[in-house]
């Protein structure tokens, strides 16, 4: 799988699971979904070019990104497990470390 299919994966189930969490987490978790949201957004922007990005350059234009999002996927996933939402927590975990695998492979 190609690193360009490998973002586009990523990017699809971080979507699926923000959807996901903000149906089912309470509403004293906004910060947690707002910055899993802002994750989501962060890959999201970068959707549409990635596949056109030489592949010299890939490295350049998603490390970026990808630290981003993870920083802001972390920051959620501590807020769940400080709030006792473990489950939910630990796949927000499973989303970054698909993150760090990608950025190792870049």
């Amino acid at each position: 799988m190609t690193i360009s299919d490998r973002f586009r994966q990523i990017t699809e189930l971080a979507t699926a699971e923000a959807d996901r969490l903000g149906e089912t987490l309470p509403a004293e978790m906004g910060t947690a979904l707002v910055s899993l949201e802002r994750g989501v957004e962060e890959f999201q922007d970068l959707l549409e070019q990635v596949g056109e990005i030489p592949q010299y350059q890939l490295e350049a234009k998603l490390s970026p990104v990808l630290m981003k999002t993870h920083g802001y996927f972390d920051r959620a996933r501590v807020l769940m497990e400080d709030q006792g939402f473990d489950r939910e927590g630990a796949s927000v975990w499973e989303l970054e470390q698909m993150i760090y695998r990608l950025l190792n492979d870049l």
